[in-house]
């Protein structure tokens, strides 16, 4: 499993994640949205932390910068 997924990708997505998750505990968000959401904002997350997005792989992108690139 190579990384895939650059600083400023990761970054969005996990300020993504935030807003979703304040938005649903504010019961802004509910109902089967707020779930459809959630589980986004869960994977958004989860693919942060590990730097590897599975879609990414399947259609072979990378925001992350080549080794030794400047």
């Amino acid at each position: 499993m190579n990384k895939n997924m650059g600083t400023i990708d990761r970054t969005v997505r996990v300020i993504a994640a935030l807003a979703v998750g304040i938005l649903i505990l504010t019961g802004t968000l509910t109902g089967a949205l707020a779930i459809i959401l959630g589980v986004l904002a869960v994977v958004f997350v989860l693919t942060s932390v590990v730097s590897f997005c599975p879609l990414y792989a399947l259609i072979n992108l990378s925001t992350r910068k080549k080794e030794g690139a400047k």
